[in-house]
């Protein structure tokens, strides 16, 4: 019986990665161009309920089966694993950060993959390329927090500064953790997976706006239409789109080969970063970029090798 590999139409992973590749790096600069009229609990909220309920009326539409407990059980962990635990770090960071310099240092998704990979961990540290990509990985996430560390002690007002590092990491990680949980423990059909994990996520982005006052202190009068437009764009962009492509491939493709989404991303949002909203880029980050990048090629070396075979 043939894999899913060998099943999934060679023209539609193309279009899923270049998806996942281009719309996703272009979400950090969305991100933050949404908050200039919504706080990050209600931006989630927003963002993954829509697109939540949208996927799920296509879902029914096409008669798939919506509610089997296992898929149901599943989606909640991993929506929350992902979306909002990874997501929401990205959301809740670019209130101080600039859109740019996140996505450099979430571009290391591949390493934390690595490492959390257990069914393939010892054959992953057996390898001594993939040993020398993370190294260079952890190297070039440490020196983008290095350098914000030593701009947060210049200015020693600006505490937020490592708190929203330390987020934007641990946030990193989950996203990692939850890609293999979404990879090896969902069943069923990719779209009502990515459906459900939406709709969990803006629940709890929904439950902490309130509990927070988010919405208690919101005035809808007062949101940009930059702002509106954004969230449109990442609903059907971000979400409905980029969203079910990468779950998708995560059920077709391995999880390191999917996350090499992470050579791009940083690329465009950085462009898109320095080109409308006039965010700097240091040498260091440049630096830190070229090397997490690629740290990440020496890790899929492998891989690609076999693709052109």
């Amino acid at each position: 019986m043939p894999n899913k590999n060998e099943q999934a139409p060679l023209l539609k992973v193309i279009a899923a990665f270049a998806i996942i590749y281009i719309v996703w790096g272009s979400t950090y600069f969305f991100i933050q161009a949404a908050e200039v009229s919504f706080p990050p609990f209600m931006l989630g909220a927003l963002r993954f309920t829509i697109a939540g309920i949208i996927m799920l009326v296509w879902c029914a539409l096409r008669k798939e089966k919506l509610f089997h407990p296992p898929i149901l059980k599943t989606a909640f962990i991993a929506g929350n694993i992902l979306l909002f635990a990874g997501t929401g770090s990205v959301i809740w960071a670019e209130q101080l950060l600039p859109s740019s310099f996140v996505a450099v240092v979430v571009s290391v998704t591949p390493v934390w993959i690595v490492l959390f990979d257990r069914r393939n961990l010892k054959r992953n540290l057996s390898n001594y390329k993939i040993i020398i990509g993370v190294i260079m990985g952890v190297i070039g996430v440490a020196l983008l927090l290095g350098e914000k560390v030593l701009e947060n002690l210049k200015a020693p007002h600006n505490g937020q500064l490592i708190i929203s590092l330390l987020v934007i990491v641990a946030g990193n990680i989950c996203w990692a953790y939850g890609s293999l949980y979404s990879k090896y423990y969902t069943t069923g059909n990719a779209s009502v997976n990515a459906a459900w994990q939406m709709a969990a996520a803006g629940l709890t982005f929904i439950i902490i706006a309130f509990l927070n006052g988010e919405v208690s202190h919101f005035n809808w009068g007062n949101v940009q239409t930059k702002a509106w437009s954004s969230l449109i764009y990442l609903v059907v962009m971000g979400s409905l789109l980029g969203y079910s492509a990468y779950i998708w491939l995560l059920d077709v493709r391995p999880a390191t080969q999917v996350s090499t989404n992470s050579y791009v991303n940083p690329v465009v949002a950085v462009l898109l970063g320095a080109l409308f909203a006039h965010e700097k880029i240091t040498s260091i980050q440049i630096y830190a970029l070229a090397i997490i990048l690629l740290s990440v090629f020496i890790i899929n070396i492998d891989k690609y090798k076999k693709v052109l075979h």
